[in-house]
């Protein structure tokens, strides 16, 4: 079963600066709608069982695909590999090397994470070798119409067995520096020619070394490319230097996985972030870090694929010592119309600090918002992370909707500290009722995971949304308390920064960011 920290590589989940829970309720997909096709690279062993993967669409909005199909054309690769439909797929052939899957139920694509396509199983025949390359051409089909193609490369290389090192524990407090070690081992029976170590790190852990082997996103380590050989049942390690965030958390738990990889499925990965059109992550200036293991004279590198990859990770966990908390403060608006006026106003919360929330691992929620609704108002615009809200039921199904009274608001996995999170909610003044007052309340308690409810001063938990306030001048535009910020600073240095990391595996998560239509924003 894959951990949470490979679903979240895979997925390209968890994009820091994308601070949004979920979205509405998928429609039907219009004939018009655009979609995006992506099928990661693929080297395959010779002389192995084959690898199994699947497509994945995005589209600019939620949407539920009917009468879908996938077309696989490996006809360059005829003789050398077959393609099979995963077990309980309906896939037959549609020609010579010509695959033909149907999906047996509607497809739903989340306006944010997209949907993924049944799997296919791609194995190499007796006939195969290593060099042997091809291109796989897949299109997808809406009631027998193509809707979007991608072209992925298949090649045959050597398989080798990469396992990863014991996990490692350390103790430190915000702003302290620690070592520790990544390791690997060769599990299989082939020597292995280079490995690759990928990083998905929590905010907290930071390096400031720059080797020139290694890619980073500001000062989060994205991975590192050894070129020494590892020999059957051998092992090899290096030693990182990291410190931890001032404003991390603190008493808590900061995490770290290594995921090794040959080069050649190293750069598979990388292929498909480059199509997507992904922030390239930078190669470092300085000096070259080595594995601890011997260097022997080398001929040119063979293609190599790790056959197992289900132990191929190694974990560093870091207490936290010390104590460094956080004051949520709620923003509410201050707004004056006249009958009938439309006012937008940001609500929300404002960290305060001196630490940064990051739930991103859980992919959970920092905080619960409850939002009232001003008398003598209709709430007619609501962001998509806000649900109707009646007592201790909230109607999630109903994101989105306007015109409830109360909503409750769930803000996403991540809170800068200096920063505030608020998502446009649009009044309409119905009647003109002086000093009108709605509420925001932030930490909010909820039956659900993730929140935080040891805010160091409830006192500003509750903010009031004041619409036309006696004295007041008339008018039609809202004048919050506290707006939103632009995308600047901090949160522009997270979206390069982790976004590069937690989307080493997969494109959804940046697509997120290009298009989504953000609503609680840092």
């Amino acid at each position: 079963m894959l951990t949470h920290s490979t679903r979240r590589w895979l997925a390209g989940l968890g994009v820091a600066g994308a601070f949004v829970a979920a979205s509405a309720s998928p429609a039907v997909a219009a004939p018009a709608a655009e979609f995006d096709l992506y099928f990661e690279d693929v080297t395959v062993a010779a002389d192995s069982a084959g690898v199994v993967r699947s497509p994945s669409v995005y589209s600019g909005e939620s949407a539920v695909l009917n009468e879908v199909s996938v077309r696989y054309d490996y006809s360059s690769l005829a003789g050398k590999v077959t393609l099979a439909g995963e077990s309980g797929n309906d896939c037959a052939a549609d020609g010579e090397s010509v695959l033909l899957c149907r999906e047996v139920a509607p497809v739903t694509v989340d306006e944010m994470f997209g949907g993924f396509l049944r799997e296919v199983v791609i194995a190499p025949t007796d006939k195969a070798a290593k060099g042997d390359t091809g291109e796989l051409k897949i299109s997808l089909k809406l009631a027998g119409k193509e809707a979007a193609s991608y072209a992925s490369q298949v090649r045959v290389g050597e398989g080798v067995d990469l396992q990863g090192g014991p996990d490692t524990t350390v103790t430190a407090a915000p702003g302290g520096k620690f070592q520790a070690p990544v390791t690997v081992f060769n599990a299989g029976t082939t020597e292995v020619d280079g490995v690759v170590a990928m990083f998905d790190t929590d905010y907290g852990i930071r390096t400031k070394e720059r080797f020139d082997n290694c890619l980073y996103a500001d000062d989060f380590l994205f991975a590192c490319e050894f070129d020494e050989k590892i020999p059957a049942s051998g092992g090899a390690t290096a030693t990182f230097n990291y410190e931890l965030a001032t404003d991390t958390y603190a008493p808590g738990r900061e995490n770290s996985y290594a995921w090794f990889m040959t080069p050649a499925d190293f750069e598979d990965l990388l292929g498909i972030r480059k199509e997507a059109g992904a922030q390239e992550a930078r190669r470092g200036t300085g000096k070259t870090l080595s594995l601890k293991a011997v260097s022997a004279a080398r001929a040119a590198r063979a293609v190599q694929t790790d056959t197992d990859p289900s132990n191929n990770f190694s974990g560093l966990r870091v207490d936290v010592t010390g104590k460094n908390g956080a004051d949520l403060e709620a923003v509410g608006a201050t707004l004056n119309g006249k009958k009938g006026a439309e006012l937008t106003a940001a609500l929300g919360f404002r960290n305060n600090g001196p630490a940064t929330l990051d739930y991103l691992r859980t992919e959970a929620d920092v905080t619960f918002v409850d939002v009232t609704v001003p008398a003598g108002t209709t709430a007619v615009e609501v962001p998509m992370e806000c649900a109707p809200r009646i007592g201790s039921d909230v109607e999630w199904p109903e994101a989105g909707t306007p015109g409830a009274g109360e909503y409750r608001c769930y803000p996403g996995p991540f809170a800068p500290a200096g920063e505030t999170l608020t998502g446009e909610f649009t009044f309409r003044i119905d009647k003109v009722i002086a000093n009108a007052t709605g509420t925001v309340k932030v930490n909010v308690p909820c039956e659900c995971e993730g929140g935080f409810y040891d805010d160091l001063k409830p006192a500003n938990d509750v903010a009031k949304i004041l619409v036309n306030v006696a004295g007041g001048t008339g008018g039609g535009d809202g004048d919050g308390d506290g707006g939103s910020l632009p995308i600047t600073g901090q949160s522009t240095g997270l979206i390069a920064g982790l976004g590069a990391l937690l989307l080493a595996a997969g494109v959804g998560g940046y697509l997120v960011a290009k298009r989504r239509r953000t609503r609680f924003v840092a």
